[in-house]
C-alpha cells in the first residue's frame, strides 16, 4: 500500500523533459538557422506553433518567389547575343510565350541615325499612312539637306510656310519646332536620350509636344533598342495578351503590368511577338512599320480614323431622319392650313 502511493506520488513530480526530434521538417524552417547554429528539429518544450492552409499557401508562394526572382541586368538589344539571351529566358519564364517564339522568327533591330533624327520622323509620320508618310518625309529630308542636316538649328530655321508646301500640317510644324528649341536650351541632348533611364526618358520626351506615351515607347524599342519596354497603351499588345492567356476582356492599360511582369526584363521582345501573333490571327499591327522606320499610328488610333471617316455615313440617317421630322411637320402643318383655308373660304361665302 505504502508503496503504491509512493509510486503514484512519484509519477506527479515533475521530471527533465525529454527532448523529441522529429523527423518530417519544419515547414517554418528558417534556411539561415543552420548558419547560426541552430537545429532545424523542433522539441516537445517548444510551443507548437499551428500552420493553417492559407498561411502554409503564402509560405510557398513567398518562398516560391524567393527563388524564382534572380536579378537579371539586361543589356541593349542591339549587344551582340542579348537576342538569344532574352529569348531563353522568356522561353522559360513563360510557356505560353515560348509557344509563339517557337511559330515567329527572332526579332531584329535595325541601327537608327541620331535620337533627333528618329524623333522627327516619329512626328512627321503620325497618323497618315506609309507612302505618304515616306513621301513627306523624303521631302523633308531634302529640305534640310540630307539627313545629317537634320539638325535641332536647321529645323528651327524652316518656317511653317516652307514646311506646309512639303505636306507638313501646321501642328507637326510646331512639334518639330518644340523639338528642336528643347534640344537648343539644352533641356534634351542625343547623349542625355542615350544614357537616361527608362523612367527618366519617358518623362523628359512626354514633355516634347505631339510626343505621347505611345511614341515614346516606339522610340524606346525600335531606336534605342531598350530591352524591358511594354507599351501598355498599344491595343494590338493588349489584343495579344488576351489572347495569349484567353482572357474573357481586353485588359486596360493599369493591369498590363502586372499580367506581363513574369517577362521582366525582356518585355520589349515579348511585345516583338505579341504584335506577331496578332498579325498571325490576321490584325494589322503597326510595329512592322516601326521597325523599317515610320511611326505610324496604333491600332486605337487606327480605329479612330475609322471611326471618323465613318462619321459622314452614321449622319446620313441621322439627316434622313431629321428630313423625314420635317416633312411630317410641313405636311400636317399644311393639312391643316388647308382645312382652316376652307372654313375660312365657307364662312365668306355664307
Amino acid at each position: 500500500m505504502f508503496l503504491s502511493q509512493a509510486r503514484l506520488i512519484l509519477r506527479k513530480i515533475p521530471s527533465h523533459p525529454r527532448k523529441i526530434r522529429k523527423l518530417s521538417p519544419d515547414p517554418n524552417f528558417d534556411p539561415n538557422a543552420s548558419q547560426q547554429g541552430t537545429s532545424s528539429f523542433k522539441s516537445v518544450t517548444e510551443p507548437p506553433k499551428t500552420v493553417g492552409k492559407a498561411s502554409k499557401t503564402k509560405f510557398a508562394q513567398r518562398r516560391a518567389l524567393a527563388v524564382v526572382v534572380p536579378r537579371i541586368i539586361a543589356r541593349s538589344l542591339s549587344c551582340e547575343g542579348e537576342v538569344e539571351t532574352a529569348i531563353r529566358y522568356l522561353r522559360n519564364a513563360d510557356p505560353l510565350l515560348a509557344s509563339l517564339i517557337d511559330l515567329h522568327p527572332p526579332p531584329t533591330f535595325d541601327t537608327f541615325h541620331t535620337p533627333f533624327l528618329a524623333l522627327t520622323r516619329s512626328i512627321l509620320y503620325q497618323h497618315l499612312a506609309f507612302k505618304a508618310g515616306t513621301s513627306i518625309y523624303t521631302r523633308f529630308i531634302t529640305l534640310c539637306g540630307g539627313e545629317n542636316g537634320v539638325v535641332p538649328e536647321t529645323v528651327i530655321s524652316l518656317a511653317p510656310q516652307q514646311l506646309r508646301q512639303i505636306g507638313v500640317s501646321g501642328r507637326k510644324a510646331s512639334y518639330l519646332h518644340d523639338l528642336a528649341r528643347k534640344y537648343e536650351t539644352g533641356i534634351l541632348s542625343d547623349s542625355a536620350i542615350v544614357n537616361m533611364d527608362d523612367k527618366s526618358l519617358f518623362t523628359m520626351l512626354t514633355m516634347v509636344n505631339g510626343i505621347g506615351s505611345w511614341s515614346v515607347h516606339m522610340f524606346m524599342i525600335f531606336s534605342l533598342h531598350r530591352p524591358d519596354v511594354l507599351p501598355i497603351n498599344d491595343l494590338g499588345i493588349r489584343k495579344g495578351v488576351q489572347m495569349l492567356y484567353n482572357l474573357e476582356e481586353l485588359p486596360r492599360p493599369s493591369q498590363m503590368d502586372q499580367l506581363c511582369e513574369k517577362w521582366r526584363p525582356y518585355r520589349s521582345v515579348a511585345s516583338w511577338y505579341l504584335w506577331r501573333f496578332v498579325e498571325a490571327k490576321g490584325t494589322p499591327s503597326s510595329a512592322a512599320a516601326v521597325a523599317a522606320g515610320a511611326s505610324l499610328p496604333p491600332l486605337q488610333q487606327q480605329e479612330e480614323q475609322q471611326q471618323h471617316q465613318q462619321q459622314p455615313q452614321l449622319l446620313d440617317p441621322i439627316n434622313s431622319i431629321l428630313n423625314l421630322g420635317y416633312d411630317l411637320f410641313l405636311k400636317e402643318n399644311l393639312v391643316c392650313f388647308v382645312a382652316c383655308f376652307d372654313v375660312i373660304s365657307v364662312s365668306c361665302i355664307l
